[in-house]
């Protein structure tokens, strides 16, 4: 079964609860998949994090761990590359066409090998994305000549809107957690 069948199928299931508005997976850690449902429209929005069996998980643990990693995944895919990889993919081929300074091969290389670990959704949310992802980033800016990583600081400044993405998680969950 394809992440995509999997996705329609945990949706199908939870839709007994509510108009699902999103499924995102994730494998927190041990490789263990669990699937975050967002139902509702965004200003009633709840949520409910389920496993495969689409049993619902009511471990505030569990919840903060799928929440975390799904929000850093979506921001690390997000901001890899500047934000936007094809126009700067784009960017770096005009550069070698008109200018073909030494080492933008490299650059290409990176930004496609940047534009392969983010990937295109969907996709499951894991620690092994985000250091696919980090690692692809490094080595892009190490091929454009950076030496401070601009996507190391959007990440850092983003660690609020990561917790305040599993803050809303918790206060609009479908179940009490324990």
């Amino acid at each position: 079964m394809t992440l995509a069948e999997d996705l329609e199928r945990i949706a199908s299931v939870v839709a007994r609860r509510g108009e699902v508005a999103g499924v995102l997976a994730a494998e927190p850690a041990g490789g263990r998949r669990v699937y975050l449902v967002a139902l509702g429209a965004e200003g009633a929005r709840r949520w409910l994090l389920v496993d495969d069996a689409v049993q619902p998980v009511d471990r505030r643990e569990d919840v903060r761990a799928a929440a975390s990693i799904v929000a850093m995944c979506e921001l690390a895919g997000e901001l890899a590359g500047g934000g936007d990889l094809d126009a700067l993919r784009v960017q770096l081929a005009q550069v070698r066409m008109v200018e073909q300074p030494a080492g933008i091969e490299e650059a290409e290389e990176a930004a496609l090998a940047l534009d392969r670990a983010v990937g295109a959704p969907p996709r499951v949310a894991t620690p092994a994305y985000l250091d696919a992802v980090g690692a692809a980033t490094i080595a892009l800016e190490r091929a454009l000549g950076e030496i401070a990583s601009p996507f190391s600081e959007a990440v850092r400044a983003a660690t609020g809107a990561v917790d305040e993405f599993v803050r809303e998680v918790e206060r609009g969950y479908l179940l009490d957690l324990r």
